[in-house]
């Protein structure tokens, strides 16, 4: 039976599943950091203590959710060498000294001041601990630096020659590094990040509003959260056109998928939803609003779009995928602008602590910001098809010579210990999630708290007690 299995779609099927659970952990990684930067930064300003407890709160969510993008982050490089060694020998050059710079860069930088920022509370000074914190964040944005400069790169390559190999080998290394669709990917994936953890946040404080309506630690992450929704989502929507407009100018096949335009033409319609029929050219059942499509891409009502029929159907991308995808994601990008614009509305009316239809609405979307990275990389990824290195390196080129059956086996392990390892883990950030941010939550131990509990230092009532039965010499100074 294996035998009969496709190695190449297996390979693509592992790579997609493992990247898939991988994404979702980073994304929640850079948008807690910053998160978590900020209340430290607001608890030393204001001297509040609850912005300390949400810290110590949400600190035990970002370690674990940290752990396993590292773990998930692994098998990445893993696959390169088993499944895709024929793409890892023919950009090596490239890709392999810009992920070197992540390691060097960006995980060094967290690893170093990690442990600081999760055990140094009580063991360093509050401006040490600080600047840890800051230093993990920036480390978490550096990390998205490069590698979304590796990604783009292979979406739309710069600065490379060939040599007598076949190997991409550099050129010019800052027209690889800050190749033409880096920048927009690079600030529609940062924001993203941002906007999944606000949502999460939001949701954690709207399902403790509706237990505890007067729970303070519950209103001001609520009220933080649908602040970043009403500032960022808007300005999301904006540079996700920009990211659009660039899409067209160097990926015009992908922009014509996620469209569903398989005819060129003028004055195109904007289509809402349809069935995309690859064999028959046209979206069934389609709704449209006439001319948009052409003033979304071109700003012009008459603009020409280039559709599918300009490649030939072998050097399409799945259509009905991208297409869907692409809803998928803006539709959810729209949710959250009317979620931040509903804050608003509540907020003039001093109504957002009191809302519990709003708040039940906002754990709904607790989970959007994760759909809609999932989303955005399937159109990113699967759109980009049939190559791995855009127009250059076909995906069929680079898969290694191996088997279907190694391929499925692995695929069978690596969804058994994917269910165990980051089910185990997501069951704790949920089980820590549905605790109330309280004031009676306990307290880090400083290191001499730690050795009276351990037994090997006697606690104050044990003191006292001592102090009062057996005289205490004197000492003079």
């Amino acid at each position: 039976m294996l035998e009969n299995l496709d190695a190449l779609l297996l390979a693509r099927i592992q790579f997609g599943f493992t990247i898939a659970f991988h994404i979702i952990f980073p994304a929640l990684s850079i948008g807690l950091a910053s998160y978590l930067a900020v209340l430290e930064g607001l608890w030393l300003w204001t001297g509040r203590e609850v912005y300390l407890r949400l810290f110590k709160y949400w600190i035990k969510i970002f370690a674990v959710t940290f752990g396993m993008g590292v773990v998930s982050g692994v098998v990445m490089s893993y696959q390169f060498g088993t499944n895709w060694s024929v793409f890892s020998d023919k950009t090596g050059p490239i890709l392999g000294p810009l992920m070197g710079y992540e390691v060097l860069t960006a995980f060094f930088l967290e690893a170093g001041f990690l442990g600081v920022m999760l055990f140094g509370m009580n063991r360093v000074g509050k401006g040490l601990h600080y600047f840890a914190t800051l230093m993990v964040a920036v480390g978490t944005v550096i990390s998205a630096f490069w590698i979304l400069s590796v990604n783009s790169w292979m979406q739309t390559p710069a600065g490379y020659a060939f040599n007598a190999a076949g190997q991409f080998v550099p050129d010019d290394w800052w027209a690889i590094v800050f190749n033409p669709s880096f920048p927009y990917r690079l600030v529609h994936m940062v924001l993203a990040a941002y906007l999944t953890t606000a949502f999460v946040v939001g949701a954690v404080g709207a399902y403790h509003l509706l237990r505890e309506r007067g729970n303070e630690a519950a209103r001001i992450m609520f009220s933080m959260a649908m602040w970043m929704a009403a500032i960022v989502a808007p300005i999301q929507a904006v540079v996700g056109d920009f990211h659009g407009l660039n899409t067209l100018e160097h990926q015009p096949a992908k922009v014509a998928a996620m469209e569903g335009h398989y005819e060129t033409g003028r004055g195109m319609p904007l289509i809402l939803f349809g069935l995309p029929d690859s064999e028959a050219g046209e979206v069934d059942y389609s709704l449209e609003i006439p001319r948009l499509g052409s003033l979304i891409l071109t700003h012009s009502w008459d603009g020409e779009v280039p559709g599918l029929d300009n490649w030939s159907r072998e050097d399409w991308p799945n259509v009905p995928v991208v297409f869907w995808s692409f809803r998928v994601m803006v539709g959810i990008g729209f949710l959250m602008i009317g979620t931040g614009l509903a804050s608003l509305y509540l907020r003039w009316r001093h109504r957002l602590y009191q809302a519990p239809g709003f708040h039940r609405w906002v754990m709904l979307m607790g989970p959007s910001g994760i759909v809609a990275v999932l989303a955005g990389w399937f159109v990113t990824e699967i759109g980009r098809q049939p190559y791995t290195v855009y127009g250059l390196l076909r995906t069929s080129e680079s898969v290694s010579p191996i088997g279907a059956p190694g391929v499925a086996i692995s695929l069978l392990a690596f969804i058994v210990a994917y269910a165990i390892i980051f089910g185990a883990g997501v069951y704790y950030m949920l089980k820590q999630m549905g605790k109330s941010p309280t004031p009676e939550e306990p307290e880090t131990q400083a290191p001499e708290d730690f050795t009276r509990t351990a037994g090997l230092m006697p606690g104050p009532a044990l003191q006292q007690k001592h102090s009062q039965s057996v005289p205490q010499p004197e000492y003079k100074e």
